[in-house]
């Protein structure tokens, strides 16, 4: 008999046509389960390509904050009450997610600054300074030595958006521009006295991260040693550092439980992400439900399908086919099915990721096309875990006939 004959055979004695609306059903319950898995999948992966895959989608923030202590009604008027020890600064260090710590520095002595023409101003400056690790934008001339009378200092960037924005509208000034700012001369006098000295300062470069006025880590030991109060300590009220994971909730609840505090626009991440947590836990239990019960079904109607070939199975192993041959029939006659549905749900999974990658390009961020590794895995485990399941069903309900 030839493989045509033979296959039609068996499929008139093996397969039964009727009931085709549970097979359906439960191919359908099994391609939703997969693909809502992916979709968990894909959303987790999705989360962590934006905070910390390799298409640098800076305008998610930085992972280095300011810190600083809550300050509260109590601690009003209270000397050093948001003052940060040598041991708060030793626990931030191993706080969880946090890498890096940095000290942030200010100025102990009088700085006045002045500039004539049309912008002409005259104010008191305070100013900072943090470890050169810890600067976004590293101008090339950022040094200082004690005798130069000039003195480089970097500028919040938000500093001339106000200006540009509220400011210089308000009073019919001119508006500017980063290089114009930088070929501004601001002259400072130091200290009080007779050892006032007067220096001139330039803008050379602007910081995203640190929204003040920093000075070289050189000029500000100098004033704090020459024009500072000898008697008075260093005090840190701020220091900055670098987070592994600024979405972590852990690291989250350590900064609430001392009560520090930073900007809340750099703890965003953290609130999101426990969002997404909830999200993906949510569908990944209904995708494996789904799953779970689709494959149920399936199995039932493979079972039930064999259950109602009985006699035709036992005229088959009497006029020779072994069961290892009928179960090899019947798995080529399922397994495609199985492999089908979960292509399927990938397939509408890379179509999600595609749709996915176009809506945030609208925002300025970046994610790939394809879904990452991930996903492709959970594919390949949810499949084999399919294919060993069913195999091994059509496998015992045929040695039970």
């Amino acid at each position: 008999m030839s493989d045509h004959k033979q296959t039609n055979l068996l499929k008139k004695l093996l397969l039964n046509t009727r009931h085709k609306s549970r097979l359906w059903a439960a191919l359908a319950a099994l391609c939703t389960g997969t693909t809502l898995l992916l979709i968990s999948v894909m959303i987790w992966w999705n989360f962590r390509e934006l905070l910390y895959g390799k298409n640098q989608n800076e305008s998610l923030g930085s992972t280095y904050m300011i810190i600083g202590k809550q300050v509260k009604d109590r601690d009003m008027g209270k000397a050093n009450a948001t003052v940060f020890t040598q041991k708060e600064i030793d626990s931030l260090k191993l706080a969880p997610e946090v890498q890096d710590v940095g000290v942030i520095s200010s100025n102990r002595f009088q700085v006045y600054a002045k500039m004539g023409g049309k912008l002409a101003f005259a104010t008191e400056l305070a100013l900072e300074c943090v470890p050169d690790k810890f600067i976004d934008k590293m101008p090339a001339d950022w040094k200082w030595e004690p005798g130069n009378q000039n003195m480089p200092i970097i500028v919040s960037s938000k500093f001339l958006d106000i200006y540009n924005y509220a400011f210089a509208p308000s009073q019919g000034l001119p508006q500017l521009s980063e290089s114009s700012v930088k070929s501004i001369a601001l002259n400072l006098e130091v200290g009080q006295g007779e050892k006032m000295e007067r220096f001139t300062a330039h803008v050379v470069g602007f910081s995203d991260r640190i929204e003040s006025v920093l000075a070289p880590q050189s000029f500000i030991d100098y004033g704090n040693r020459k024009f500072g109060n000898g008697g008075v300590k260093e005090s840190i009220s701020q220091v900055i550092l670098k987070a592994k994971d600024p979405s972590d909730t852990k690291f989250g609840d350590y900064l609430k439980r001392h009560d520090y505090r930073t900007n809340p626009q750099n703890l965003r991440w953290s609130r999101i992400r426990a969002i997404v947590e909830v999200v993906t836990s949510a569908t990944g239990i209904l995708a494996l439900l789904l799953m779970g019960i689709g494959t149920l079904v399936f199995i039932l109607f493979i079972e039930l399908t064999i259950a109602r070939a009985q006699h035709s199975l036992t005229l088959l192993l009497q006029i020779g086919y072994g069961p290892r041959f009928v179960s090899g029939f019947m798995i080529k006659r399922f397994l495609p099915m199985v492999v089908v549905t979960e292509l399927v749900a990938m397939l509408l999974t890379v179509a999600g990721q595609v749709v996915t990658s176009n809506a945030v390009q609208t925002q300025g961020l970046v994610l790939p096309l394809v879904p990452g590794w991930p996903v492709w895995a959970a594919l390949a485990v949810s499949t084999s875990i399919l294919v060993l399941l069913v195999s091994r069903s059509i496998s015992g309900a045929i040695a039970k006939q």
